[in-house]
């Protein structure tokens, strides 16, 4: 068990959670949420998410690119687990994501299960088939729309039933918190990808320029919690999760690397869960 927990990667989780709480402090503010549906929303988010890492477990460990790596346990890559039993837990996975999501259709619209097959689709493509987008540096847009946009827009919507433009302004810093943990994630793994021909972002901008873009990736979500707080004043607490953002943007820009920067997605993760709590909040208020 220990190592199926190892494999789910616990530490992505906040980019899950995160979404799911802002969307549900936006609802409690606007004075309409529906716990049950809220829920719901986090399943489906976290089930994704971890349908997400099993699949780009077993998609990358069998094409061979998990065969050298400096990060967290990969179970295919490692022959910790067999290939079928990787892809079997990543199918589980979106499917109890999938019943979940379609309980929300149900009670809402069912155009949302459009969403949700767009969102599994995403999840298996990432990595997997013959053409893998994160292969080809769209990886972070994937992550800022899904983990970013929907996430949060989709959250408020199930709850709430129409959308308040403060729904697509938080879920822009959401997103940009995403990217920032696969940012780091693929810094770490520049080497590798690169040798393996994987072509994530950081790979095809480089060690420097990836670095500066995890920075701003980390620093720009509080710079729109000021356009937020015209709306919604209470929303500025957030900006007391700032200092949390300076040992990991420092270690990142002098140039840690290997485990290192395994102790700076931990860090990132930790910043993701205190500005999605204290937005949370602000948006409730």
């Amino acid at each position: 068990m220990n190592l199926w927990i190892a494999g789910a990667r616990p530490r992505t989780l906040p980019s899950a959670v995160v979404p799911v709480a802002v969307g549900t402090g936006l609802a409690v503010g606007e004075g309409h949420p529906v716990w049950w549906r809220a829920a719901l929303a986090l399943l489906v988010a976290l089930a994704l998410q971890v349908g997400v890492n099993y699949a780009n477990d077993y998609s990358d460990g069998v094409k061979g690119t998990d065969d050298e790596r400096v990060g967290p346990l990969r179970l295919t890559g490692s022959g910790a687990k067999p290939p079928k039993q990787v892809l079997a837990a990543a199918f589980i996975a979106f499917g109890v994501g999938a019943v979940a999501g379609l309980v929300l259709a149900a009670v809402t619209s069912w155009w949302l299960l459009l969403v949700g097959a767009a969102a599994i689709a995403a999840g298996w493509f990432y990595t997997g088939g013959s053409r893998p987008y994160g292969y080809r540096a769209l990886g972070e847009l994937s992550v800022f729309v899904f983990f970013g946009l929907v996430a949060v827009v989709g959250t408020v919507y199930v709850q709430l039933e129409y959308l308040p433009w403060t729904a697509w302004a938080a879920a822009v810093p959401v997103g940009l918190l995403s990217c920032a943990m696969l940012v780091v994630n693929n810094i770490r793994d520049l080497d590798t990808d690169s040798m393996t021909g994987k072509r994530t972002l950081a790979v095809v901008l480089g060690d420097t320029v990836s670095r500066v873009l995890f920075t701003l990736c980390l620093s720009m979500p509080f710079t729109i919690v000021l356009g937020i707080a015209i709306a919604r004043p209470w929303a500025l607490i957030a900006l007391l999760c700032a200092p949390l953002t300076i040992a990991p943007s420092r270690r990142v820009l002098h140039g840690a690397q290997g485990k290192e920067l395994i102790e700076v997605l931990g860090e990132t993760g930790r910043v993701q869960l205190v500005f999605g709590a204290l937005l949370a909040v602000g948006l409730a208020v």
